[in-house]
């Protein structure tokens, strides 16, 4: 009986939550609620971009370093791999610090061909003429073991390499023809901070990098831009890769007592020198065993000869996906909000508390021990965005607010632009359940033969087509400050001047009428392939009065327009097609406009006025000059001036492809001078 009571009690905090909750929110109030959002944004933001943050980026490199350290596997001297490098001895023996010995290098090279490398890797640019080129390049044409040179370009590393500088290098590689010898890229780059954590991007303008060629397979590490994994040697006296001296394998009575040190294996040839072509790594963080120093650089030598044992031993880090990035931050966000706003004492949210925390911290390492890739994990972000989010949440649950907050959110929609519905949210009372009589701009579209196309298409079809072209519209009405108010079928109505008007609205829906046929001319020639051709689309414009305001009660209501000028706007919309024009424009809208692209096209009578309208068309392409010219005309027909309809024709002879031009001139010779066109919608 016990256990059934306690499952009640927990059955009836459930359905105690939604109230609870509810009653939270309508107590926030809108300064509060809309500080909340910006903080569980902001939140969010961290727990997800936290290593795009300056400050917050240093912080999870910090962390990265120390997980990638402590989950580093511990190994014997790798038996694959050897570096054969030029050190501070060989300076002084050769005389020589920069360009490094050339007549040494070959001597090397020699003797490695005989002791049986597998591949040989230089990591040492021929960028400059040398008294000693002609010994390297007879080396290199003896070759067996195949050798890939080091190349930096211009276009790739500009700072250090010149055009001049590469075409030596390319034409010295050229002069050890029938030599085994090929390019190979030796770029390496560090992060921002000056840290190797990942493997270098791989440009195709370059040849592959040095571990990918010299084993001379793993495509998949072409392209691959992951951590590197490093290694740390069980014994430090055992390096994880011998070194040997460039000098020692020049000389040819070790040949045989190197050999077995040499055989087989892969050799990289480059410098060790302190202060050149130095790295920082993540171990750099912590104290050389050798030195006892901290900030201890690798050679970038030992770099490649890393990237080359991970190669060898088919390990890549497991990727987190970006949408698994999104999950882990929103629920961090989520945490955090939750933990605020649970009702628990004092010691058990301090058990969550340090719960969560544990979490936090101790996931990451164990995602790095089992080989899941953990840089770019945001773990500093995480804390942050919890603290942002608990920090949030738990001072709005304690506000007291205003209930207006939730009317003014509740009225709107989609069907608001911006800066409306900013003021509105600023000041809830402009939204009232009455109607009120306005004087707006209604817009009214429609896309031709649509409704006939839908019947040649599958389903499927239909409905995406639909939905583009309905978003691209309802785009361009927001944009231009309109207010939605309903889609009926293809076509769309909105309306300026409400629920906030401004002195441009007149100038405003002309652009967007205008914008919408372009936006309808987009669609067409957007469209799949496949798709039976699609109509224009056209557009209607009229001012007048309207019933504005929220209709169908306190539990479904919808803004909107009721009134003559809607249905107005429609029918000015459906004359377009008789007109043989795109866009129509009533005199009331063209009063209040200071646009002055309009040319008037006569006068119509449409189903549902009583009189004839003056009717115009936006021409924004029209010179001011061609728009006056044009309404000259036209006026002086109406006044019976029998030469103006002469100039019209001969205004057509000019633009034969002007139909709307042509229908107006047909009309004029119909209804003579002051006439107007009855139109059947």
């Amino acid at each position: 009986m016990a256990d059934s009571g306690e499952g009640a009690s927990i059955a009836t905090r459930i359905r105690g939550f939604g109230p609870v909750a509810r009653k939270t929110l309508k107590q926030i109030g809108p300064v509060r609620l809309v500080v909340t959002a910006l903080f569980l944004v902001l939140g969010l933001l961290f727990a997800k971009f936290s290593w795009n943050i300056m400050l917050a980026r240093d912080a999870e490199r910090a962390l990265y370093d120390v997980r990638a350290l402590l989950a580093a596997p511990h190994v014997e001297t790798d038996p694959r791999i050897v570096m054969v490098t030029f050190n501070e001895e060989t300076l002084r023996l050769t005389g020589r610090r920069s360009p490094l010995d050339r007549a040494m290098l070959g001597k090397a090279l020699t003797q490695l061909d005989k002791m049986g490398a597998k591949a040989i890797g230089i990591d040492i640019l021929i960028d400059q003429p040398t008294p000693e080129d002609q010994q390297l390049i007879d080396a290199f044409r003896g070759m067996k073991t195949p050798t890939y040179l080091g190349l930096a370009t211009n276009k790739t590393n500009s700072a250090f390499m010149t055009y001049e500088q590469e075409m030596f290098l390319r034409d010295f590689q050229k002069q050890t023809k029938p030599g085994n010898v090929h390019f190979t890229s030796i770029r390496l780059a560090a992060d921002q901070d000056g840290v190797m954590r990942s493997w270098p991007d791989q440009p195709r303008e370059l040849p592959p990098l040095m571990a990918n060629s010299l084993t001379q397979g793993f495509p998949e590490y072409r392209d691959h831009q992951g951590s590197i994994r490093y290694r740390l040697p069980v014994n430090y006296e055992r390096p994880v890769f011998d070194k040997l001296p460039v000098e020692l394998i020049a000389n040819p009575d070790l040949t045989e007592a190197l050999k077995p040190q040499i055989e087989g294996r892969y050799v990289l040839i480059g410098g060790n020198i302190p202060d050149v072509d130095q790295f920082t790594t993540p171990a750099s963080r912590m104290k050389d065993p050798a030195t006892g120093r901290v900030g201890e650089t690798t050679i970038g030598l030992e770099i490649h000869a890393t990237l080359l044992g991970q190669m060898l031993d088919h390990f890549m880090f497991k990727q987190i996906p970006n949408w698994g990035l999104w999950l882990i931050a929103i629920g961090v966000v989520l945490l955090g909000a939750l933990t605020a706003v649970g009702n628990m004492k004092i010691w058990k949210l301090s058990l969550l508390l340090l719960v969560q925390l544990a979490a936090v911290a101790v996931i990451p390492f164990v995602w790095q021990f089992n080989g899941v890739d953990t840089q770019g994990l945001p773990v500093f972000g995480w804390l942050i965005g919890w603290i942002f989010a608990y920090s949030a949440v738990g001072t709005a649950a304690r506000g007291i607010g205003s209930e207006q907050r939730n009317f003014a959110a509740s009225a709107l929609g989609k069907y608001l632009p911006g800066d409306i519905a900013k003021d509105i949210m600023k000041n809830p009372e402009r939204l009232q359940l009455h109607g009120e009589k306005r004087d707006i701009i209604a817009v009214f579209s429609d896309l031709e033969g649509f409704t006939k196309l839908s019947h040649q298409i599958e389903p499927e079809m239909v409905a995406l087509l639909l939905n583009r072209y309905l978003d691209l519209l309802s785009e361009t009405v927001l944009a231009h400050g309109g207010t939605l108010d309903k889609f009926v079928g293809d076509a769309i109505v909105a309306f300026w001047g409400a629920p906030i008007s401004r002195p441009d609205d007149a100038d405003r829906a002309v652009k967007c009428a205008i914008a919408m046929y372009e936006a309808g001319e987009q669609f067409r020639r957007e469209a799949p392939e496949g798709v039976p051709p699609i109509g224009v689309t056209r557009v209607g414009c009229h001012r007048g009065e309207a019933i504005v305001g929220n209709f169908g009660g306190e539990g479904r209501i919808q803004y909107t327009a009721l009134g003559d000028s809607m249905n107005t706007a429609a029918r000015l919309e459906g004359a377009n097609k008789y007109l043989k024009t795109k866009t129509l424009v009533s005199d009331t809208v063209v009063e209040k406009s200071t646009l002055g692209y309009f040319r008037p096209m006569g006068r119509i009578a449409v189903s549902g006025r009583s009189t004839p309208m003056i009717i115009y068309e936006p021409v924004p392409d029209f010179s001011l000059e061609a728009v006056q010219q044009f309404t000259d005309t036209l006026r002086r027909f109406d006044d019976g001036d029998t030469t103006a309809l002469a100039e019209f024709e001969q205004m057509a002879v000019t633009n034969p492809d002007d139909k709307a031009l042509a229908n107006l001139i047909k009309r004029l010779h119909e209804v003579g001078p002051g006439g107007y066109s009855a139109l059947d919608k």
